[in-house]
């Protein structure tokens, strides 16, 4: 696999290339299909699978107030695209400039004359060019004029949910990880790296966390999660808690977790939690052993819910 981050680093076309192109945000399963029917094409014709992706996501550039938050960032969505055996992704710089590049343009100019496509690949509702002046239709139109195949991919539904960024990111707002992950077809997860906290963990409540500093954008819903952390190339069982701390009278975000049966060092450690369950929203004790009392039933919870989902 290869990535190219500007088309300057391509010195010929490809070899036979069935191209997609999309900002893959989540890298679901409605892309994983995308990603199937390009290597199926460039296995039919010896050619190349090639994936064209946006950096930053469009959206970002051309309205930012939009506030998008993106499911993967960009380091996570490119190792998710290698680990689909797509042989060359193509991470290109998005900027207001490349954004009034024609439909017709891009076709002839990009896809075309610098890539050399010979197939590709759009989802049912693909749009680009300048103000979305393109469609399929138009793709359609300019490949029998110019000698490439289109090929359309019908929306996947599953549980009667339009896979989509869109839904995915909006499961996660609501704190609905479950249906989430269905549609991602992985489990919805957040890195960063461990950073001092409040100190209350373990001294206080009697259950250590650890206290992370998140690099991603998409938080899921306040409330305490059933989690799978990984840290220092292992998997641990876990309880996760997102909120303001209210009982300690607190106003940041703070991201915590509890590793059952780890009584190690997490301070400075890279770490990712994999959300796999909700247990239950925030709360606001009056006493701390209340707290306390509600942890340990938290952790009875995830306890139960690892042990029946094995």
């Amino acid at each position: 696999m290869k990535i190219i981050y500007d088309l300057k680093e391509l010195n010929r076309p490809l070899d036979n290339p069935v191209l997609t192109i999309g900002n893959f945000d989540g890298v679901h399963k409605g892309h994983l299909a995308l990603f199937d029917k390009v290597k199926e094409r460039a296995n039919a014709i010896k050619g190349q699978s090639v994936v064209m992706t946006f950096d930053p996501h469009p959206v970002k550039v051309m309205k930012p107030e939009n506030g998008l938050r993106i499911i993967t960032p960009m380091r996570q969505k490119l190792r998710l695209i290698s680990e689909a055996n797509i042989d060359v992704i193509l991470c290109l710089p998005f900027n207001k400039n490349f954004s009034t590049i024609s439909a017709h343009k891009f076709v002839k100019d990009i896809l075309l004359g610098t890539i050399g496509i010979k197939e590709i690949v759009v989802g049912y509702d693909y749009s680009f060019g300048n103000n979305r002046q393109g469609d399929i239709g138009l793709l359609k139109a300019m490949g029998e004029e110019l000698g490439f195949k289109v090929h359309a991919v019908e929306p996947i539904y599953l549980n009667k949910v339009l896979v989509s960024s869109t839904s995915i990111r909006n499961f996660i707002r609501e704190g609905n990880i479950e249906d989430a992950n269905i549609l991602l077809g992985r489990d919805y997860q957040i890195s960063g790296r461990v950073t001092s906290g409040a100190g209350r963990g373990g001294k206080v409540l009697g259950f250590p966390t650890a206290n992370l500093m998140s690099v991603d954008e998409l938080i899921p819903k306040k409330g305490v999660y059933a989690v799978i952390a990984e840290m220092d190339s292992r998997e641990y069982y876990g309880v996760c808690n997102i909120g303001n701390n209210p009982t300690f009278g607190e106003n940041a975000l703070s991201i915590e977790t509890h590793l059952l049966g780890f009584n190690g060092d997490t301070l400075g450690k890279d770490f990712t939690v994999r959300f796999m369950h909700r247990l239950r929203d925030e709360k606001t004790f009056s006493y701390i052993s209340e707290l306390s009392d509600q942890i340990a039933r938290d952790i009875k919870k995830a306890k139960e819910f690892f042990n029946l989902h094995g």
